[in-house]
């Protein structure tokens, strides 16, 4: 029982504040505070101002850990190309519209691996656990986020030219934050305390506001006719890839901290961030809105479920 409660605790610890902020959010809605033109700027703002200071950072801070296992990340990497190349062949054949395309690929292989690999990774392997952690953070999540950018992209206007495509791509202000990122990385810059300071405070802001903005503009009115899209992704997302994921992760012979990470990397709820990128390139914002809130209030069980399940195997 002691056992399950701790696990319980860490699931619930790991999500409750992103909930609080999305509640926060649609508090101040409800109470008249701000008004929905005022959440649509702010959504703007935290697309193009704080989103590429959160990319920026993840390289220049983590760039030191991107040398560490390998075949952690080989195996990761392969495994998200995979998956997306799935998925753009399969969704397109089963969702008709294309802004509804775009929002649930992303809503299956992309998840908030950057706020719950660490405090996950912490409190069930120590301190020792967050070095890999940050380095699987560092690769992936800028990868999930060019891959948003692509697919969003892809399925604004339909097909378009490779050279739009990527002009598109490249004009992007989370790829723009990314790449100055690796420059800095690739580069050895370092930034003097008095810069880096604002910019990390920046970057940590960023989450905060898009989970607020994100309650802030809920509309509940659109559950039951997306109830379709919702229950699907969920399922996949939530039940289906992390089953998939522990049985590769036994498969690459991963070491328990390896397997616990892979897995979170998908079981982890959908990404906060890409409400604000749907909604500001063309998505059905609604969807994307209605699968991070709902996604994030499931994964205090589904967390809890395969952390317990994982233990209780002797696999993590």
């Amino acid at each position: 029982m002691e056992i399950f409660m701790e696990n319980f605790r860490i699931a619930v610890n790991a999500v409750m504040p992103f909930m609080i902020c999305i509640a926060f959010g649609y508090a101040v809605r409800r109470l008249r505070l701000a008004d929905r033109a005022f959440m649509q700027s702010l959504n703007q703002l935290v697309f193009k101002v704080f989103f590429p200071f959160m990319m920026f950072y993840n390289m220049y801070d983590n760039g030191d850990s991107l040398e560490m296992n390998a075949r952690l990340l080989a195996v990761s990497v392969c495994s998200l190309f995979l998956l997306i190349a799935v998925l753009f062949m399969i969704v397109p054949l089963l969702v008709r519209d294309n802004p509804k395309r775009g929002v649930v690929i992303q809503g299956i292989y992309r998840s908030n691996f950057v706020l719950f690999a660490i405090p996950l990774t912490e409190n069930l392997f120590g301190r020792e656990g967050i070095a890999m952690a940050s380095l699987l953070v560092a690769v992936i999540v800028p990868l999930y986020n060019v891959t948003a950018v692509i697919i969003l992209e892809y399925f604004r206007g339909g097909r378009i030219s490779i050279v739009t495509l990527a002009g598109k791509i490249l004009k992007n202000p989370l790829i723009l934050g990314a790449l100055a990122g690796l420059i800095a990385l690739v580069c050895g810059i370092c930034l003097p305390q008095a810069v880096e300071k604002p910019v990390s405070q920046f970057a940590a802001m960023t989450t905060p506001l898009a989970l607020f903005v994100l309650g802030g503009t809920l509309d509940f009115s659109s559950v039951r006719a997306d109830r379709k899209y919702l229950v699907s992704v969920l399922g996949i997302k939530m039940m289906l890839l992390p089953a998939v994921a522990a049985g590769v992760s036994l498969l690459a012979d991963f070491t328990e901290l390896e397997r616990f990470l892979y897995l979170i990397m998908f079981a982890a709820p959908i990404a906060a961030s890409s409400y604000p990128m749907a909604q500001n390139m063309g998505g059905d914002g609604k969807l994307a809105g209605e699968l991070v809130v709902i996604s994030t209030a499931v994964s205090v069980g589904t967390i809890f479920f395969w952390i317990y399940v994982m233990k209780t195997a002797g696999l993590i």
